[in-house]
């Protein structure tokens, strides 16, 4: 059974020694601490993934930081949306311990000169669009995970390209700690949750449902034996018909993430669109 969620916030902590030495006090007691690394603006998705990691693990740590490497020039760092005491409120309700917030210059301090890349994984999808991204994913990840030192960190499937990138750079490093993903929270009718739905206007949010709906359209075809070539064709004109740009749809490999045209084993169906001003990104698995 899970542990019960303790009923107070979570224990804050900003100073790295703290971090640690709270985390070394649980592992003395034979505790499983497990990590969910967060960019904050929480929303049931991130709280779901919180609620599992309980179900495995008597800790639960939540990582809270807007990482600057993994955003490019032109994209919403500045003003992606930041509220700590919401997200520590809502960490209380999930049944987190802690809550890792850590500062900019404390994780970049001066001369800071490191970079984690992973090569492969990253050449297609976000990566072809998204220069650097996944190096200041990986780095900032790799970071955390020697911050925190977790048994299991959780990452949400909606992301699947930087969930294997992670792993990927997990098993080569031989970083103590296992990697988990976490299937996508929907809301009822289909969209992903995402932080950054709250871009979406009344009337953007109407559409975009069409994403997955037209995701799961060609994830059918291709169970149904159909090569990857034709339900893609469909499945751009029926996305730029709803009114949304399309910046890729593929199938690719579930592990290696190279495209396929004629699924054979486990795949996924993956997306990145615009709908107004607003990047929105899904998979579904095939």
């Amino acid at each position: 059974m899970p542990p019960t969620p303790p009923t107070d916030a979570p224990r804050l902590l900003t100073d790295l020694a703290a971090l640690r030495g709270q985390v070394a006090a649980w592992h003395v007691a034979g505790e499983t601490v497990v990590l969910v690394p967060t960019m904050g603006a929480l929303h049931r998705g991130h709280l779901a993934v919180v609620e599992h990691a309980r179900t495995i693990g008597r800790r639960a740590v939540v990582s809270i930081f807007v990482n600057p490497t993994q955003f490019g020039p032109s994209e919403d760092f500045s003003r992606y949306p930041r509220d700590v005491a919401a997200d520590i409120a809502l960490l209380a309700q999930a049944g987190a311990d802690a809550a890792w917030t850590p500062e900019a210059a404390a994780m970049y301090p001066p001369g800071f000169s490191t970079r984690i890349e992973v090569a492969g994984l990253t050449d297609g999808l976000c990566g072809a669009f998204r220069p650097g991204h996944f190096s200041g994913v990986a780095t900032v990840v790799t970071k955390l995970l020697a911050q925190v030192r977790p048994d299991v960190a959780l990452f949400g499937e909606k992301d699947f390209q930087q969930l294997r990138v992670i792993q990927q750079a997990v098993a080569d490093l031989d970083l103590a700690v296992e990697i988990r993903g976490v299937p996508t929270i929907r809301e009822a009718d289909g969209l992903a949750l995402s932080s950054r739905n709250r871009y979406l206007t009344p009337q953007e949010r109407s559409v975009a449902p069409r994403l997955h709906a037209v995701l799961n359209d060609i994830a059918r075809a291709l169970r149904d034996g159909a090569a990857a070539a034709g339900p893609l064709s469909a499945g751009i004109t029926a996305l730029e018909a709803a009114g949304f740009a399309v910046q890729y749809l593929a199938v690719c490999d579930a592990h290696t993430l190279a495209p396929v045209a004629q699924v054979a084993g486990p795949a996924r169906v993956l997306a990145a669109v615009y709908l107004g001003a607003t990047r929105l990104i899904d998979n579904v698995a095939v």
